[in-house]
């Protein structure tokens, strides 16, 4: 499944008042690297996948609809999937967003 272009074209709206965003296709989607770190993807599975400080992980699974993101079959700390259903409104998709780029605005930049 490719990603879904009309959610990229959101997320890519959200983020454009932000500097230092680049684009690049990976995971099977489009991500979007903040100062080439990840914060958000369009998800080639559907949804999005969001990068989050790894200790909140567990908090954010437990409170909202957010699951780790899986890779060969392990669990991946700091890196969420996020259904399609999850991100359908403005407000749902903003929150994604903002987790995402908060965490990767903390990170050093990569060249």
């Amino acid at each position: 499944m490719a990603y879904d272009e009309v959610l990229a074209d959101r997320i890519r709206e959200l983020l454009s008042g932000e500097r230092g965003v680049a684009e690049k296709k990976m995971f099977g989607g489009l991500a979007f690297l903040l100062r080439g770190n990840m914060a958000v993807a369009a998800s080639g599975q559907g949804g999005v996948l969001v990068r989050c400080d790894p200790d909140e992980s567990d908090s954010l699974v437990a409170k909202t609809s957010a699951r780790p993101m899986v890779m060969r079959g392990r669990s991946m700390d700091g890196w969420l999937r996020v259904g399609a259903d999850d991100v359908r409104t403005k407000r749902q998709l903003e929150r994604w967003v903002r987790i995402g780029t908060t965490y990767a605005r903390s990170l050093r930049p990569k060249p």
